[in-house]
């Protein structure tokens, strides 16, 4: 099964990227992709359980994801499985996904993200989800 690594280097401590990718408060303000809202959600990565999103796109229709938070060792990284919702609610091929903090050289943290044992079809339409959302995030953090 496919797999995708993303890397990106942000101005801020460890610690502060940690807490916009684990709480609440700051996914909220990049998770999914531009032009997307969150209609519904229990989302935070910042303790070990469940979690779910709905994404809207602008044209109305709603993409439900849901998983469980793996692992957590702030702020270092975090872990979970991640796998989408038909239109009946059924839940689809688990995939997983671990974000990676590192001090980067001369200051900041490095991101590495990694999602892996994704379905063949949809690969690339996670490449362009998450480079999406990580530039939202940068805009936030930079």
């Amino acid at each position: 099964m496919p797999s995708l690594t993303i890397e990106r280097t942000f101005d801020a401590a460890p610690e502060k990227v940690f807490d916009y990718v684990s709480k609440t408060e700051h996914l909220l303000k990049w998770w999914g992709p531009e032009g997307v809202t969150l209609p519904e959600y229990e989302l935070a990565f910042d303790k070990k359980g469940p979690w779910l999103s709905v994404m809207q796109n602008q044209d109305g229709r709603r993409f439900k994801v849901s998983g469980h938070v793996t692992h957590v060792d702030p702020p270092k990284s975090v872990g979970f499985t991640w796998a989408w919702h038909d239109e009946n609610d059924v839940r689809g091929v688990e995939s997983h996904v671990t974000i990676k903090l590192v001090p980067a050289i001369g200051g900041g943290t490095t991101m590495v993200l990694n999602h892996v044992d994704l379905p063949e079809e949809s690969a690339a339409n996670h490449e362009e989800g998450w480079t999406s959302s990580l530039s939202k995030l940068e805009r936030l953090l930079n």
